[in-house]
């Protein structure tokens, strides 16, 4: 059981990641998003994810200054966006995101959307940034299973993290084994579904039980199916609110109504179809 903020997963290559971080899409660069890494950093978070694509890298990198954390205890991840696929292209923009992060290395790499005809030479980019000692994990996101076949078929170093729309809408079970039975971590991005499950009066009940919120129980479902999740706020009082998922535990009939959501059903768009 994941038991605290400072839980950490443990990856194919023995790097430890926090089972719960903070997400920052959308967090507007500046003051927002610095804020906003300070406050988690401050309340006990470990682990920052944003992207190039994002364009808050550098007040990300301010708040981990802000902070006053020691680098060595945090988990920084960020990612290649679309247009910089490519091997020159990729780590040129590694490049270009450190500098703007501020930051000696990296705890996680990722390819921000499986690109046809380039993620693989992007994954070779990441290879050598892995190799070099500037990444300490790399891996990807919003990989089906036929896209990890693909780039692992070609690959050095096996995916250590796939970072995935997956929330009880669309569970993703074909994907959540292949990951396990491949010990490539799945993480999911907008587990809440971007504020749509809220409502749902399933989730309702099994929270008014627990006497949690259902934001609390989705994220909890996350973790209990062996997911790192990574809810976005940038506010205080939800920062600390979202981590409060580490003093209850779901039972199996909870998880198994919470399974039964599923509909395959996304909010965003599906990797296959993706105008990249």
């Amino acid at each position: 059981m994941v038991n605290s903020l400072q839980d950490k997963a443990t990856l194919h290559n023995g790097v430890e990641m926090p089972w719960f971080g903070l997400g920052v899409w959308k967090a507007e660069n500046g003051e927002e998003v610095t804020n906003a890494v300070k406050t988690a950093i401050q309340n006990g978070y470990l682990s920052i994810d944003t992207a190039a694509a994002y364009k808050n890298e550098d007040g990300v990198g301010r708040g981990i200054k802000e902070s006053g954390a020691k680098r060595e205890d945090l988990f920084i991840t960020t990612k290649v966006w679309n247009a910089d696929q490519g091997y020159e292209t990729t780590l040129a923009a590694f490049e270009e995101s450190m500098n703007k992060l501020d930051l000696e290395y990296l705890d996680l790499y990722l390819i921000h959307w499986p690109v046809e005809g380039k993620y693989k030479d992007t994954w070779r980019a990441l290879e050598k940034l892995y190799k070099d000692g500037k990444v300490k994990a790399i891996g990807v996101c919003n990989f089906h299973v036929h896209h990890l076949r693909d780039l692992m078929e070609g690959a050095e170093v096996v995916p250590m993290v796939n970072q995935v729309e997956y929330h009880p809408q669309l569970a993703q079970k074909d994907l959540l084994q292949f990951c396990k039975d491949n010990q490539i971590q799945l993480e999911a991005w907008s587990p809440l579904m971007q504020g749509k499950l809220l409502d749902n009066p399933v989730l309702q009940e099994i929270a008014d039980k627990h006497g949690k919120s259902t934001a609390h129980v989705i994220l909890r479902w996350d973790l209990q199916n062996g997911v790192v999740t990574i809810p976005k706020s940038v506010k205080e009082h939800r920062i600390k609110e979202n981590a409060e998922v580490f003093d209850f535990e779901l039972s199996r009939e909870d998880m198994e109504k919470i399974d039964s959501l599923n509909k395959d059903e996304r909010i965003g768009p599906d990797p296959d179809n993706f105008d990249f």
